[in-house]
């Protein structure tokens, strides 16, 4: 037998053939890849339409934009859709819906995209749903989280990726109920997504416990929260727990005004989005411990899916991923599963890949519901907390959002029968 000295080790003439088939396969599927890629940048691309408020809420857009762009970057490398590249064109809508249906109406119009997607507020995604269904193209709104968006003003080419209001409050409900509390007040932003919120939870905790009653509700406009004036008017009707919707800006006014008034952690608080690390990135070592909340502990995830989906987005931009670049990331993946099964980019075909699409996303498998075309992505449900400083999500669990939807009947009663159709 003959044997080889390759770099201190020895080698059969048989592994040395091996090893060349191996160099060749490796160049062969690198030639396939690159053949793949020639032939897709030759086509037109498939064109994504991408509107949210970029400048209005950039610590939630930013990473956002940046999980989009990841999933985009991954699917050209491996050739693209359909023989064809992807390609997303973005506008920012400044948080205001006629900015939003100005540049909706530029991109299916001048750069005729495939599919249209985003949409942070909830008067902005109602705004695009309905010129979705105007023009009869797909809109996949991925972050509006008002429940009237698939329900009361549901269409049939409109998709929602988030888990929504009701939902969410769904998920607070299940601890919120465990309280002794039978006194709430609540804390929202006053237009949709607040009003949404509010109602669901409102709807839920009466039905879990009929014993509770709502004693104030506090509407401040978004934005403009005065943090004194609302809390001293919630406190004056004595609550034993509040629920509250603010976020942003507004949430970290109110907690500071809350831990200087004492008002936190001693009055019990169950809060909507508030573990996520693009609101406790701002409130750092103020944030108010023991609040029960929806978020994002990333760094206390181990599932595979989010494993990988970390690394690759850290490898890309040097940080850990936020709550955003998770939507933006998972956003894509639904659009590219549906596009992959209708085999089109054609309109009603991928309504009907839509209606029922499992997809991935760095939480695990979703679908789109048919009936209502709300996605089963699910939420963190958990409690806040201190950790080096900085605030952090504590004693969590993943809540699957297929768990959490309500009955087919209970839909049909909000969601008009055209718009199921």
């Amino acid at each position: 037998m003959l044997w080889d000295a390759i770099e201190g080790k020895t080698m059969t003439v048989f592994n040395r053939r091996a090893v060349s088939m191996g160099a060749l396969a490796l160049v062969l599927a690198c030639a396939g890849v690159a053949s793949a890629q020639t032939k897709a940048d030759s086509k037109p691309p498939i064109k994504i339409g991408e509107i949210n408020s970029y400048s209005t809420i950039a610590q939630f857009t930013g990473p956002y934009r940046n999980g989009w762009q990841l999933a985009v970057d991954e699917i050209n490398a491996q050739g693209g859709l359909l023989g064809r590249k992807v390609e997303v064109i973005a506008r920012d809508d400044a948080g205001k819906p006629e900015e939003a249906l100005r540049h909706a109406v530029e991109l299916t119009s001048k750069e005729q995209v495939d599919v249209l997607a985003g949409g942070f507020f909830s008067n902005v995604g109602l705004a695009l749903a309905d010129h979705a269904v105007k023009n009869k193209r797909v809109f996949i709104a991925t972050e509006p989280l008002t429940d009237a968006i698939v329900w009361e003003k549901g269409n049939r080419y409109t998709f929602r990726l988030r888990p929504s209001t009701y939902m969410q409050a769904a998920m607070l409900v299940e601890e919120a109920a465990k309280l002794p509390a039978k006194r709430w007040a609540t804390i929202a932003p006053n237009y949709e997504y607040g009003q949404s919120a509010v109602a669901s939870f409102k709807e839920l905790l009466k039905a879990k416990r009929p014993d509770v009653e709502f004693v104030s509700e506090q509407w401040p406009a978004l934005g403009k929260l005065e943090a004194g004036a609302t809390l001293s008017a919630t406190m004056a009707a004595k609550p034993d727990a509040i629920y509250n919707v603010t976020f942003g800006a507004d949430l970290a006014k109110l907690v500071r005004e809350g831990n200087q008034r004492n008002v936190f952690p001693r009055i019990p608080v169950v809060s909507l989005l508030s573990g996520e690390p693009e609101y406790l990135d701002v409130l750092k070592d103020e944030t108010p411990k023991g609040w029960i909340v929806t978020g994002y502990p990333w760094d206390q995830i181990d599932t595979r899916e989010h494993a990988s989906f970390a690394t690759n987005y850290y490898k890309k931009y040097n940080e850990n991923p936020k709550l955003g670049s998770v939507v933006g990331y998972a956003s894509m993946q639904a659009i590219f599963a549906a596009i992959k099964k209708a085999g089109s980019t054609d309109q009603e075909k991928l309504v009907k890949a839509l209606r029922g699409l499992k997809f991935s996303t760095p939480f695990g498998p979703a679908e789109f519901r048919a009936i209502d075309h709300q996605a089963t992505m699910g939420a963190y449900v958990g409690k806040l907390g201190l950790r080096g400083g900085k605030g952090t999500m504590t004693d969590w669990r993943y809540a699957d959002g297929a768990k959490f939807l309500p009955s087919d009947a209970y839909v049909q009663t909000r969601r008009p029968l055209p718009a199921r159709q």
